[in-house]
């Protein structure tokens, strides 16, 4: 048995409270199993700017916030899919958008870099959005071993791509996707929750969504709605705009099923990613 964990959050520019925040909320788990727990996108800084993020980025495997995550991470014997960090580029001003696997025992097992940047335009309090402009955007899939079954990392606007999960069922067939998210309120309200439903049955795999949620200190509001989706698409759990956690367990047998009489990925007439 393992259990899956999003965590959501109203996170502000100040490392220091959003870091408190994530250890209470550990500190209220039951853990008596493998346990994985999804932090929210920019979970360590948000509401600050461009600005705030090249101010806190880290040198990849070096720095305070990483090594608070590892031991989080060791101290409440948990996986941790650490949402996503700016982590120094080599590219002047920029940063780096990396969503970090830490194992229970403290240990990065994996970093992923976000591909696909926000620039676009919404219509809401912050209007324009343009990502690219201090991020580097990541050019590789990652898909990792875990206690959980196979597991596939993505951040936010990620999940608007059918075709990289796609691809990162060529590397091997996804049981959990982790996706940290602070996917803002008015996309939100309209695609949020079709998105990761339709992903979640697409791909056969579960899908751990946590996001950002309210109004945040330069007034960008996001969604919430934080969800569990199953690879038969119910949402298995949800938060609305509160934050805190939700959980729910992995049932294999139930995913052994529903690929055993649904075989989506060996019907597929559409594998040509080439890694």
């Amino acid at each position: 048995m393992a259990k899956l964990v999003a965590l959501q959050m109203t996170s502000s520019p100040v490392v220091a409270d959003n870091i408190k925040f994530v250890e209470q909320q550990l500190q209220q788990l039951s853990v008596s199993e493998a346990t994985l727990v999804v932090l929210p996108e920019c979970f360590a800084c948000f509401g600050g700017g461009d600005k705030a993020q090249l101010a806190v980025a880290e040198t990849p495997n070096d720095g305070p916030v990483q090594t608070q995550l590892c031991d989080l991470a060791r101290q409440y014997k948990v996986w941790l899919v650490a949402g996503s960090f700016p982590l120094k580029s080599a590219t002047v001003n920029k940063f780096t958008a990396s969503c970090l696997l830490i194992d229970d025992h403290g240990q990065i097992q994996a970093e992923y870099q976000k591909i696909h940047l926000f620039d676009v335009q919404v219509a809401d309090n912050t209007g324009s959005y343009l990502e690219s402009r201090s991020t580097e955007a990541g050019k590789h899939l990652a898909v990792i071993d875990t206690p959980f079954g196979k597991l596939g990392l993505a951040i936010c606007y990620d999940i608007r791509f059918a075709g990289m999960f796609q691809a990162m069922n060529q590397l091997a067939q996804l049981d959990v996707l982790a996706l940290p998210a602070a996917f803002t309120y008015q996309t939100g309200r309209a695609h949020w929750q079709a998105l990761i439903t339709a992903r979640a049955i697409e791909n056969q795999c579960y899908i751990v969504a946590a996001n950002q949620s309210g109004e945040h200190a330069n007034k960008r509001q996001t969604y919430g709605h934080s969800s569990i989706i199953s690879p038969w698409g119910e949402t298995l759990a949800q938060l609305t705009t509160e934050t805190g956690t939700i959980s729910a367990n992995i049932d294999t047998q139930a995913l052994a099923t529903i690929r055993r009489n649904m075989p989506i990925a060996q019907h597929n007439q559409f594998r040509s990613y080439l890694v």
